[in-house]
């Protein structure tokens, strides 16, 4: 009888310990960004200074455990062929997956787009953290998206 008592509690406690890592990792730690707060900027190719970029309609998360935590979603009235001629293009843009629950960033499409060029990819800001670029990806409609991903000091 005890080794039944014994195993329904590991099993319990099991349970109990995959519901909480479950929602540390997708939702306990995660922060709402303001619009004001984000400062997305571009990088000018000219000057290799940041510039704010004009944005709308922002949405954005962050988390204070991980540097590669940030994507927001936005637009901007720019167009790409402007931002094209004055902004420094980042080479190899990876958009990070989302908690599922941010719906309005989608990594997989923003990824597709880049790879078949219907969006274009600009660094807003080097080092953001130690090792990490805050990368930006625009739509020809005006829809932006922006993510932290690891740049050349941490890749293989």
């Amino acid at each position: 009888m005890s080794g039944k008592i014994v195993g329904s509690f590991v099993v319990i406690t099991a349970l109990v310990a995959g519901v909480a890592i479950y929602w540390l990792q997708l939702y306990a730690f995660y922060d709402e960004v303001s619009g004001d707060g984000a400062a997305i900027s571009v990088v000018n190719v000219a000057t290799g200074q940041p510039e704010p970029l004009v944005l709308s309609n922002f949405e954005g998360i962050d988390a204070t455990s991980s540097p590669l935590r940030f994507r927001a979603c936005f637009e901007t009235a720019q167009r790409v062929a402007t931002l094209t001629e004055t902004y420094e293009a980042y080479a190899e843009p990876t958009p990070l997956t989302a908690p599922g629950w941010f719906e309005c960033f989608d990594a997989v499409e923003i990824g597709t787009a880049l790879e078949r060029g219907e969006a274009l990819a600009f660094l807003s800001q080097r080092d953001i953290h130690d090792g990490v670029d805050r990368v930006i990806a625009v739509f020809p409609d005006g829809r932006a998206f922006a993510w932290h991903q690891l740049n050349e000091k941490y890749q293989d």
